[in-house]
C-alpha cells in the first residue's frame, strides 16, 4: 500500500530504521501476516527482529501503518495499542488474518 503523502512527511521525523520498518509493513496486505523477522530479514537486518517489535511498538500511523499484522514467530507477541492482544487478535479476526 502506498503511503499518503502526510504520513511520509511526518513519518520524517522519526529514526530511519523505524521509517524502513514501517513502509515495509504497510505493504502487508489485509488477511495476511508477517513475523518480526520476516520484516527484519526484507530489510537486510536478519538478527533485528526485536529492534522491528521496538519500531512497531512507537509506531504512531496505526491503522494506516497496521502493525498488528506483524506476528511472533512463535505466537502472536506483543501489541501496544489500547487493549494490548486482545485488540490485536480482534482485528486479525476481523481482517480473516487468523481463525
Amino acid at each position: 500500500m502506498a503511503l499518503p503523502k502526510d504520513v511520509l512527511r511526518a513519518m520524517s521525523r522519526y529514526p530511519a530504521f523505524y521509517q524502513r520498518v514501517w513502509k515495509e509493513c504497510a505493504k502487508i496486505p489485509k488477511s495476511k501476516t508477517l513475523t518480526y523477522g520476516e520484516i527484519a530479514r526484507r530489510l537486510g537486518k536478519p538478527g533485528a527482529a526485536r529492534a522491528v517489535g521496538q519500531a512497531l511498538g512507537a509506531n504512531p500511523f496505526a491503522p494506516t501503518v497496521p502493525c498488528h499484522r506483524v506476528v511472533a514467530a512463535n505466537g502472536l507477541g506483543g501489541f501496544s495499542a489500547p487493549g494490548g492482544v486482545k485488540a490485536k487478535i480482534r482485528l486479525l479476526k476481523k481482517e480473516r488474518a487468523i481463525p
